[in-house]
């Protein structure tokens, strides 16, 4: 399990509002939401059509060109 190092903030009334983790802690908590939501897709979209490689390419060149223009 991921060791979390935090620091609850409180407000003028003692209550907490916030809290504070170490950067590296937080950027590895995004990395592993970020693989969790990717498998997430993957098991989604695991069923779907495949494109040939002709088929891909062409889908691949369209997107490039959408991003470009």
């Amino acid at each position: 399990m991921l060791a979390i190092h935090k620091k609850i903030v409180l407000d003028e009334q003692q209550k907490p509002f916030a809290v504070q983790i170490p950067i590296d802690e937080f950027e590895r908590l995004e990395e592993v939401i970020e693989n969790y939501g990717l498998s997430k897709l993957i098991d989604e979209v695991s069923d779907n059509e495949r494109l040939s490689m002709e088929d891909a390419k062409k889908y691949y060149q369209s997107l490039k060109t959408n991003v470009e223009s």
